[in-house]
Parts: structure tokens; C-alpha cells; sequence
């Protein structure tokens, strides 16, 4: 597997670098955020947000742009709102300074993994309402509008869309959206309805069952 290390600061940089490589990732080094954005395509992307030369938000934005790769943002930030931004730009995980680097490389392999496998993905066309999911394309339009949405965005309302109508657990959506064995907090998944709430342009689409989860109230057609 294929890491591109985005990291400015030598100190830390050096050591993940020979770690990765002794856990045999090949690891390439960028030390600034145009030097990420110029690099061949790899399996991973490790991106730290202070860089010297561009905002590190902005280099999520045109990797997402150019690709689908998993990205882990590096932050030293570890306020919500960061978080929020961090999720819309289509991160796949994150970890908060400092870290310990065995939990790195079990964050690396959880996304890894979803990235492989994820769910299967059936060519066809679902319609519920107003909304329509194109599984082969991977579009979304809701009233007419194109939708645009980050990877995980996607593939939590295809799993909401599965069974309109129907309450599904925050568990369950987790386990199927995320990991089986996610440890992360569990309001990753409320920064993610929240955000479909606002691209979809009406939030009663997500509807909010207390205690339980959520379910897609949009009307089947």
C-alpha cells in the first residue's frame, strides 16, 4: 500500500515515515501542500492541516476533487467546528495531536479496509420521492437538483435509502457506513446527517427517532 504523508514538521514526519515503513507501507514524503497536490496517486493520503504553504482544508478539497482516495486528516485543532469542516471535505478519519502511532496504524487499516470492501453497489437506479441515487455512478439528485456529496456522505444516505421508511439504529448505521469495530465518536454520524440535511435543502427528508437513530421519511414513490 501506497501512504503519501503530507507533514511540513520534520520531528514528526522522520519517525512516521521509518514506522510506516517497517509496518511495509511505501511512504512518500510531501512537506507542503503543493507538493501534495502534485503527487502521483496513492492508496492513502496522511494530511496535516498546518502547512507552510497552503491551507491544509484547501488540500482536502482538490484531492477529493481529483480522486476518491482515503484521506486521515492530521489536526492540532481539536475544536468541533474543525471536526464539522474536517467531515464535509470529505475526510475519512481524523486523529488530534498528539497520537499515539499504534492507534495511527489501526486507523489506517480500519480505512483500508472500508475502502475495499465497502458496500456492494448494485447498477441500478434507486428512487424514493424526490430523491434519486444512480448506485452505478454514484449521483445524487434530489427534486430535480444535482446533489453533491463527500464519499461517506453518499454512503450514508444510500444506507438510509435502502429502507425508506424504516428506523434504523445509530449502531447499525455505523457499523454499515463506518466499521463494525468503529471506536470513534459517535457524533461523526450527527455531523453527517447534519450536513446531508443542509445539501438535500430540507431537513425533514432525515428524520430523527430519539433514543434510536434515524430513518429517510421521504415518501416512496
Amino acid at each position: 500500500m501506497r501512504i503519501l504523508l503530507v507533514e511540513d514538521d520534520v520531528g514528526i514526519g522522520e519517525p512516521l515515515v521509518g514506522g510506516l515503513e517497517r509496518q511495509g507501507y511505501t511512504v512518500t514524503w510531501a512537506r507542503s501542500g503543493s507538493e501534495a497536490i502534485a503527487a502521483d496517486p496513492h492508496d492513502l493520503v496522511l494530511l496535516d492541516l498546518g502547512l507552510p504553504d497552503i491551507d491544509g482544508e484547501v488540500v482536502a478539497t482538490r484531492l477529493r476533487e481529483a480522486s476518491a482516495v482515503p484521506i486521515i486528516v492530521i489536526t492540532a485543532r481539536s475544536d468541533e467546528i474543525d471536526r464539522v469542516t474536517l467531515l464535509d471535505l470529505g475526510a475519512d478519519d481524523y486523529l488530534v495531536k498528539p497520537f499515539g502511532f499504534r492507534e495511527l496504524t489501526a486507523r489506517i487499516r480500519a480505512v483500508l479496509r472500508r475502502a475495499s470492501s465497502g458496500a456492494p453497489i448494485e447498477d441500478q437506479q434507486v428512487t424514493v420521492g424526490r430523491l434519486q441515487i444512480d448506485h452505478r455512478t454514484r449521483t445524487v439528485t434530489f427534486a430535480g437538483d444535482t446533489v453533491t456529496l463527500t464519499p461517506k456522505e453518499y454512503e450514508l444516505l444510500a444506507f438510509l435509502a435502502s429502507d425508506p421508511g424504516a428506523v434504523l439504529s445509530r449502531d447499525e448505521i455505523l457499523r454499515s457506513v463506518w466499521d463494525e469495530h468503529w471506536w470513534g465518536s459517535t457524533k461523526t454520524l450527527d455531523v453527517h446527517v447534519a450536513s446531508l440535511r443542509r445539501k438535500l435543502g430540507d431537513p425533514a427528508v432525515i428524520e430523527t427517532v430519539r433514543g434510536v437513530g434515524y430513518r429517510l421519511a421521504e415518501p416512496v414513490s
